[in-house]
């Protein structure tokens, strides 16, 4: 049996990372309601993004860290 357009667009939605309160709205929405389902997309993006930066900024700090360990022969300054 193939999946249906709705259960394609569901697990497109879960492999997003999006939670069960945005699949269900999303879902919810006809046709013509795109901008709706644009406003949880792209606000989800968003979310996604700032998730993205934050995590970086994370990284960033590691790396610097790494760098100033192995400059520094491993002691403590």
């Amino acid at each position: 049996m193939y999946p249906t357009d709705t259960e394609k667009i569901r697990q497109n939605l879960i492999d997003a990372g999006c939670d069960r309160d945005t699949i269900s709205d999303f879902l919810k929405f006809g046709k013509n309601e795109i901008n709706q389902k644009m406003i949880l997309l792209y606000n989800h993006r968003k979310k996604l993004l700032e998730d993205f930066h934050s995590l970086q900024k994370e990284i960033d700090c590691l790396d610097y860290l790494i760098y100033q360990t192995e400059k520094s022969g491993g002691e403590q300054q």
